[in-house]
């Protein structure tokens, strides 16, 4: 509550008052009332806690619950969309304390879509609705916000009886009564939980993640009851924090009750079109739009208004609202026609739906009017002179003029107003504090005003409705008769606008008023995610029949994971191992299989490079030929790659300092939750910039995953250094675009941003030109030109280049001779390998977003073939919803045409044409319009491809998508779905002409890698369809299809650590100078039999593709720390870890001990174990004979046979298990290593033969 104060100053005001008291009273009618949109919060605030309660609450007593009841009115606000019922709510926490203002989203999808609503707004809805039937668990909701569309939609009867799964530490519930309970309320079982609505179980272990939460939650059971709650990361499956009770609310408003299923089953045959969906339902599984067939599978659908119990209605804006209204009705009964999925097979629905459809307004108001709700409206039209208008005004517009902000605030202040400022954030208010400050008027920051004391009023001053308030009195410069005492406060609040009430010497200005920008949208303060220190979970997910390289044998396939015992009789041992099938060695007969020990799984990758290469021979000279021919092309590279990282690694850049305060304030700014993968890189990215050698970093992530607010953190940081920052985009619509973020984001900053594009006439160009010269411009955006050398700067420190992928190789060998001495940041969204070129290699420092941003969903993708019919109902679904379109037809002599022809089917819609052909001051003002919603339908070619960021847009049709390439076809797909709304991709082809191969195989692709983050799969499939293009040089691409492109990466890395290495002993440049021999690291086997259990047991992790992961990180473990790292994952995420898998632990610390002393193999054969290869100095062996007698020394092949161990000195077992592992460290420790401390040791297993 930290504008509270305010409310009791407005109820001085007659009219205010009056409109107070008829909230409260019992008869209530139609009443329309002028309000400035700014003052409706405060008004409604006022209205729900009334006269006694404004007093009270600003008067310092916190209202006792229970006489909530006593004065006030329960209040149904109406708002035209969602997002203005979001800003209403949030406006309105400013006055009222949160838990008594709530919304009741709509659906995104339209009741006959066969689309099920996000499980976020079901959660939200649902929990609504069960504050709304049972008060007294959750509070009662003073404030309902609702958007019309929610309000005309009928609710399924019922639902506020649904109770939520309850979980907190010390609750006996039981572990499969728990699942049994989120079973019914439609979560999906899955292995590994990653997205809302998902639950697993293992052991003791219950992971979900609850739709209302930022995060999954973990529940651990001891015995039927709750041990403890706590939030884990999606990204790497740890634990976080702990929790107190988490609530975990239904996933779905169709709740599939025994009388559901059974209608569903009876229904099956009658609607054929839907009985695939009818026949689960029935069978009790939750499917994908079954929400659509609720009229007919439910007891009754019910209006919201008889919900909400004894409210008032208010409608804010009615005229918008009637409008959106209409549309709705009208749109629901065209959608009923063709729906998605009937339209594409020309079906309709038989059975009567029209129970879900949309009532008219007409309908609501007589409810309302009939059950004693009344029906006021707020609006900004007065309909006659009768109509209320009360006296608060808009406050003026000040569009980042801040200094002529602060002369009219100092002048109302010097008049006796009381002036409140209230900014978003923490850092523009300290901002305005200081300006205020230096324009001599007086100005504090208050963390809140919910006192009126807080206010500095004076309490006895009375308006004077005679002496309107006169704004020439001040001009004598005595301070006139006002109630304030001159100082502005300056507070945090999310106020959305502020208002000016002349009589009462009131105002209150908003950070927008004085932006001229309205805030981004709610911001809920949402947890940080967990920076992520570990490398993310991604499971080896091979299923049988994957093509898969071992760096030693060659390209197999893939057959299971299967399990056996070894060793004869008196030590045998179980373990788990990879079948790989190869070539086989003779015609006709089945493949060799080799089975992989699960302990060396870092042998293994899987295949991406041609399209079905040849299954390898193991044991053939044929992969040792093709990986050693890879190998040599591998080091012409490393060594070009190496002359050029010597050079900059030689140069010294500029060392930027720390972060300034204003860097955090820009942080602050931003208006989004940061993903874990954001946060990451952008410290990275500092750290590289706050160093002296110069930085060259790629940042590699999908289409919008928030690359472009590194940059403008990047570029702010280099520019409080006094360094001049150039951006450097493909193309020219991508500038303007590029050019206003950073504006926006720099508002209130003393930084110039400029841009140099096609679209600026010659004196604009010059004028910038000029400014970089000079120095006076800090940013510059605009394409290639930047570095043709026709532009001088005077002091430039950072270029960052967008959509690398784009540039040609002329401007990458320019960007080369840049790179030695300034910092560069690349981006990249479809990392095509040859842009991975160097980032692969260490050579440039790689991020990599993978995280997608929170809200983001999944784009709804559908291919299949033009339906005029189809593309008008996508076209209208959209403009229901306020959003855009984007229609891609990439030819330009018939674009006008298929414009006209849009304009046909939807009437309505405002359709514009973009081509690169156009006259370019016509271009620009095309997608200007779009950009500012004056456009519906943007036909256009492929020129909106790379990074055009429309958050409005989220519904993309693609005419003759068979034509385009994937990584096209991806990238326009990432053109929607930006913002929080659902996303449609459709994908068409002309229905009368056949399909190549290529062309379905890419749009199967598109298809099937609808995911966030699709686009590294994407690239990958692009790689394997085309063939894998030339990284460096002309003969490459046969390498990476030979040997798979991971395993060459890895060539390519490890050739250039060997340089790296010879470097560094050399120190010098001349890498190719030493014999490159000594310092190649060739991938040697490691090969460790002996006879322990070392297994993940199939009860302990009880999927394929989870214990697979489990193994790799234990194969991947270089050292004792990442293995103790590992086991602590494991218990967090699967409970206690069994004794097999210690002992795998326990075998992964010795193979990286023996990794480190260079040793390959420790195998047990018969009674003694071999180690190989080891150098022993002659001390060495004297001690190892000594310390196990009977041991055979073999110095020609670099061996010891050493005798095992066993429990007795005769006729003793053989040790096993983790003594035996033991026993071995301790001889590695003892003799290879030399460490005298371990003899002791030793000798205890000295007389065991």
């Amino acid at each position: 509550m930290l504008l509270t104060a305010l409310l009791p100053p407005l109820l001085a005001d007659a009219d205010i008052a009056r409109t107070v008291r008829a909230a409260s009273s019992r008869s209530r009618t139609d009443r329309s009332l002028v309000v400035a949109p700014g003052a409706r919060p405060a008004v409604l605030a006022a209205m729900a806690l009334g006269e006694e309660g404004v007093q009270r609450v600003a008067g310092g007593d916190a209202p006792a619950t229970g006489s909530a009841e006593v004065s006030g009115t329960p209040l149904l606000v109406v708002t035209a969309t969602g997002r203005e019922a979001e800003e209403t709510a949030l406006a309105l926490r400013s006055y009222l304390p949160a838990e008594d203002v709530a919304v009741m989203p709509a659906w995104e999808t339209l009741p006959h879509e066969r689309l099920s609503p996000r499980a976020d707004t079901v959660a939200q809805r649902l929990s609504v609705l069960r504050r709304l039937a049972h008060p007294e668990e959750g509070g009662a909701i003073r404030v309902l916000i609702v958007p019309v569309r929610a309000l005309l939609a009928p609710v399924i009867a019922g639902l506020g009886e649904l109770e939520p799964v309850q979980l907190a530490p010390g609750l006996t519930v039981g572990l499969e009564e728990t699942a049994r309970r989120l079973e019914a309320a439609a979560y999906t079982r899955v292995d590994m939980v990653e997205s809302r609505g998902e639950y697993a179980v293992r052991g003791g272990i219950l992971d979900v993640f609850p739709p209302s939460e930022p995060r999954p939650v973990r529940v651990d059971f001891f015995g039927d009851e709750i041990d403890e709650v706590s939030s884990f990361a999606v990204a790497d499956q740890r634990t976080i924090e702990t929790l107190g009770a988490v609530t975990a609310t239904a996933c779905r408003e169709l709740v599939l009750t025994d009388a559901v299923r059974e209608r569903a089953a009876a229904l099956a045959d009658a609607v054929p079109g839907a009985a695939d969906m009818l026949e689960k339902i029935s069978q009790g599984i939750a499917v994908e739009g079954m929400e659509s067939l609720a009229p007919v599978l439910v007891e009754k659908m019910v209006p919201l208004l008889d919900l909400v119990g004894d409210r008032l209605t208010v409608l804010l804006e009615p005229e918008r609202v009637r409008k959106r209204a209409e549309d709705l009705t009208a749109t629901t009964t065209e959608f009923l026609a063709a729906a998605w999925t009937s339209a594409a097979s020309g079906g309709t629905v038989p059975v009567d739906l029209s129970a879900a459809a949309f009532a008219h307004l007409a309908e609501a108001r007589a409810l309302a009017l009939s059950s004693n709700r009344g029906w006021w409206s707020f609006t900004a039209l007065a309909a006659g002179p009768e109509t209320t208008r009360l006296d608060l005004s808009d406050p003026h517009t000040y569009r980042g003029e801040l200094e002529r902000a602060v002369a009219d605030l100092g002048r109302m202040a010097r008049q006796g107003w009381t002036v409140v400022v209230a900014t978003d954030g923490p850092g523009p208010g300290r901002r305005m504090a200081q300006l205020l400050g230096d324009g001599d008027v007086p100005a504090r920051i208050v963390d809140q005003l919910s006192e009126v004391g807080e206010l500095g009023r004076d309490s006895d001053w009375v308006p004077d409705p005679a002496a309107p308030a006169d704004e020439t009195d001040a001009s004598a410069g005595a301070p006139t008769a006002g109630p304030g005492d001159g100082v502005v406060r300056v507070t945090q609040a999310s106020a959305g606008h502020g208002f000016l009430a002349e009589g009462l010497r009131l105002a209150l200005i908003a950070e927008s008023d004085l932006t001229g920008r309205a805030s981004a949208g709610p911001r809920e303060r949402r947890s940080l995610p967990a920076r992520r220190t570990r490398r993310s979970v991604d499971p080896l997910s091979l299923h049988a029949g994957d093509l898969v390289v071992h760096a030693q044998h060659g390209v197999g396939r893939f057959i299971e994971l299967s399990r056996r015992t070894v060793g004869g009789p008196r030590s045998s041992a179980t373990r788990e191992y990879l079948v790989i099938e190869y070539a086989p060695s003779k015609r006709g007969q089945p493949g060799d299989r080799l089975l992989v020990p699960t302990d060396a799984l870092d042998q293994v990758t899987k295949y991406v490079g041609g399209d079905s290469p040849a299954l390898s021979k193991m044991g053939g000279a044929d992969w040792a030929k093709t990986k050693s021919k890879a190998r040599k092309a591998v080091r012409e590279i490393a060594g070009e790659l190496v002359r050029l990282y010597a050079a900059r690694a030689a140069t010294t850049g500029h060392a930027f300092s720390p972060d300034t305060p204003w860097q955090t304030e820009l942080e602050e700014a931003f208006p989004y939750t940061e993903t874990p993968d954001q946060l990451s890189t952008i410290d990275e990215v500092k750290a590289d910039m706050e160093k002296a050698q110069p930085m060259d970093r790629l940042v590699c992530g999908d289409v919008g995953y928030g690359k472009t607010e590194i940059a403008v953190r990047a570029a702010f940081k280099a520019v409080q250094d006094g360094k001049q920052v150039a951006v450097l985009v493909p193309t020219t619509l991508l500038v303007s675009q590029h050019a206003e973020t950073f504006t926006e984001r720099y508002a209130g900053f003393p930084v110039t941003v400029g841009a140099l594009s096609r679209f600026q006439d010659a004196a604009e160009s010059a004028k910038i030109l000029e400014g970089l010269e000079k120095g006076s411009v800090d940013v510059v955006v605009g394409t290639h030109r930047l570095i043709t050398g026709q532009v001088k700067f005077k002091d430039l420190g950072l270029v960052i280049i967008d959509e690398e992928q784009r540039f040609g190789v002329e401007h990458k060998e320019t960007l080369k001779a840049l790179r030695t001495n300034v910092d560069v940041l690349s981006m990249s969204a479809t990392p095509i390998p040859r842009t991975l070129e160097m980032a692969v290699t260490g050579l440039r420092e790689m991020s990599t977003l993978a995280t997608p941003p929170e809200d983001r969903h999944p784009i709804l993708t559908y291919v299949g073939a033009y339906e005029t019919k189809q593309v008008s109902a996508a076209i209208r679904r959209e403009l229901l919803r306020e959003g855009q379109v984007f229609f891609v037809h990439n030819r330009v002599e018939d674009i006008d045409a298929t414009a006209a022809r849009l304009a046909e089917l939807v009437p309505e819609a405002r359709v514009a044409t973009a081509h690169g052909q156009m006259n370019e001051h016509q271009l620009e003002a095309v997608i200007d319009s779009f950009w500012r919603k004056e456009t519906d339908v943007l036909v256009c070619t492929t020129i909106v491809e790379t990074g055009l960021d429309v958050s409005n847009a989220n519904t993309l049709i693609v005419d003759r998508a068979d034509r385009m390439g994937l990584s096209q076809l991806h990238q326009l797909r990432g053109r929607v779905g930006r913002g929080r709304e659902r996303a449609y991709a459709y994908f068409l082809y002309p229905s009368d002409k056949p399909l190549t191969e290529t062309a379905l195989e890419r749009l199967r692709t598109i298809a099937t890698n609808t995911d966030l983050g699709a686009g590294m799969q994407v690239a990958m499939k692009d790689l394997e369809i085309r063939g894998s293009g030339n990284l460096l040089g002309g003969e490459q691409s046969g390498h990476i299809a030979g040997v798979g492109f991971d395993l060459y990466v890895r060539m390519v890395s490890e050739a250039v650590a060997a340089y790296k290495k010879a470097l560094a002993r050399s120190g010098k440049a001349g890498a190719d100078v030493i014999g490159f021999e000594e310092g190649d690291e060739e991938d040697v086997e490691l090969r460790i039999e002996l006879p322990v259990d070392a297994t993940v047991p199939e009860d302990y992790i009880p999927h394929e593709r989870l214990r697979l992961e489990a193994y790799t990180k234990f194969a991947a473990a270089r050292s004792a720390e990442q293995v103790d790292d590992v086991l602590e994952e494991l218990a967090d995420r699967y409970g206690p870890v069994p004794e097999a898998t210690a002992r795998l632990a326990a075998l992964a610390r010795l193979r990286a001990l023996a990794a480190q002393l260079g040793v390959r193999e420790i195998v047990a054969q018969g009674k003694s174990v071999r180690f190989a290869p080891v150098d022993l100095p002659e001390s060495a062996r004297m001690k190892v004979t000594r310390l196990y007698p009977g041991t055979v020394l073999k110095p020609a092949t670099r061996t010891i046979v050493v005798p095992a161990p066993g429990t007795n000195r005769m006729g003793g077992a053989a040790l096993s298990g983790e003594e035996v592992v033991r026993w071995a460290e301790v001889l590695l420790r003892a003799v290879v290593q030399g460490d005298a401390s371990y003899e002791t040791e030793a000798t205890t297993y000295r007389k065991r033969r």
